[in-house]
């Protein structure tokens, strides 16, 4: 018996940056979670990737800002029984610059909202895909970190 083809599932998120006399990154803790990540979400009809990062960095940070340019993607998979068993997921980053909003207004999903320097938070992330994400980040904007 061979196994079921994985569910096929995009995300798209953000590395949501401020420059404050350095580059501050945003980063999500999600509740019941004792992880440090970056915003990001599923895809909803009609919209675009870039359209699904903001609305997810709107919901989960309390942010507003502006996409600037992609960051690449990450690919994962994992086994969940709500959605059937194994899915394959592919979340598109993009660098965002906060315009405004509230890290306070950040909804039921996430725990905290925080802004943090760019060296602690690599330091502070739990997934090594999104720290590279957050690397890349700090390259665009001339703020490259060393490993």
């Amino acid at each position: 018996m061979s196994m079921p083809e994985p569910v096929e599932r995009t995300s798209a998120g953000g590395v949501v940056v401020r420059m404050d006399g350095g580059v501050e990154v945003c980063l999500i803790r999600p509740m019941g979670r004792s992880v440090w990540g970056l915003p990001k979400g599923g895809v909803e009809e009609g919209e675009t990737l870039e359209q699904t990062a903001l609305r997810e960095v709107a919901e989960e940070t309390g942010l507003v800002g502006v996409v600037e340019q992609p960051l690449g993607s990450i690919d994962y998979s994992f086994y969940s029984r709500v959605q059937g068993g194994r899915v394959h997921k592919t979340v598109h980053y993009f660098l965002v610059r906060a315009t405004g909003g509230d890290t306070a207004l950040h909804d039921h999903e996430v725990s905290v909202a925080r802004w943090v320097r760019l060296g602690q938070a690599l330091r502070l992330m739990t997934y090594p895909n999104e720290r590279e994400m957050v690397r890349r980040a700090a390259d665009a904007l001339g703020r490259p970190v060393a490993d």
